[in-house]
């Protein structure tokens, strides 16, 4: 198993996707910078207001995005030129090779967050923000918003491995992504695994979004958990039976 995370880590490190972990992280920063007013609170703290307005964007569009465009590239390699046949001849199997990638996929989409918390300190400071940072609830909403990007995750390392398609799964996602803004309004919310991210990070905050988002926390959990497993037990047996 360890040598098949090398090989995934190793062609991630030859390749420029890594880049993307960038993208949101500095789409934050600038919507965080440009944001002039500093006197709105949340909480009683700037800082969770700030963090607010720099992650409010990255859950609802760009967390999603990343998910779909991670898991369509950590297959290219292997739909090019034969891969899949190449990989499979290896003394690996094929459990191991799909649990692999979504490691993965699920490793930059951590970077990612990481790199979200660091620029809202670095625009926190920039900004002079005042007040103790609230370290509690921004680490617990960056880990729930990865951990809830896990069913989409793994929906998505299904359809690139089934699609040979690079351009085919990325434009599903993005159709999908769209409508989060109006599907996190409805009562369908926390079943729709491109809303999930965001709700897992914002759900029981009646200040985000104007109030449109009041979910119970628990039953989220709940039924992120369940589409996880649904969704990665299906794109497992699919890739084990795929004749490649």
């Amino acid at each position: 198993m360890l040598h098949v995370l090398s090989s995934e880590f190793y062609k991630l490190r030859k390749s420029k996707i890594s880049l993307l972990i960038f993208v949101s992280p500095i789409f934050a920063a600038l919507f965080g910078f440009f944001e002039t007013d500093s006197s709105k609170i949340v909480h009683g703290s700037q800082w969770m207001y700030k963090y607010m307005v720099m992650a409010a964007g990255h859950g609802l569009l760009f967390l999603p995005l990343l998910t779909g465009i991670f898991s369509a590239f950590i297959c290219r390699y292997e739909h090019a030129d034969g891969g899949w046949k190449q990989l499979l001849a290896l003394p690996v199997s094929r459990s191991q090779v799909y649990i692999a990638k979504l490691i993965s996929v699920m490793m930059l989409l951590a970077l990612t967050q990481v790199l979200v918390l660091v620029s809202l300190l670095v625009i926190g400071w920039i900004k002079g923000v005042p007040g103790d940072f609230p370290w509690a609830f921004v680490l617990r909403s960056l880990f729930n918003g990865w951990l809830a990007s896990a069913p989409l995750a793994a929906l998505q390392l299904a359809v690139s491995v089934s699609w040979a398609s690079f351009a085919a799964p990325l434009a599903v996602n993005v159709i999908f992504v769209i409508p989060n803004i109006l599907v996190i309004n409805s009562k369908y919310a926390p079943f729709y695994p491109w809303a999930q991210p965001v709700l897992s990070m914002f759900g029981n905050e009646k200040e985000a979004f104007g109030g449109a988002i009041n979910i119970s926390l628990f039953s989220l959990i709940v039924v992120v958990i369940g589409s996880f497993v649904a969704f990665f037990a299906a794109g497992l047996i699919y890739f084990q039976r795929k004749s490649m």
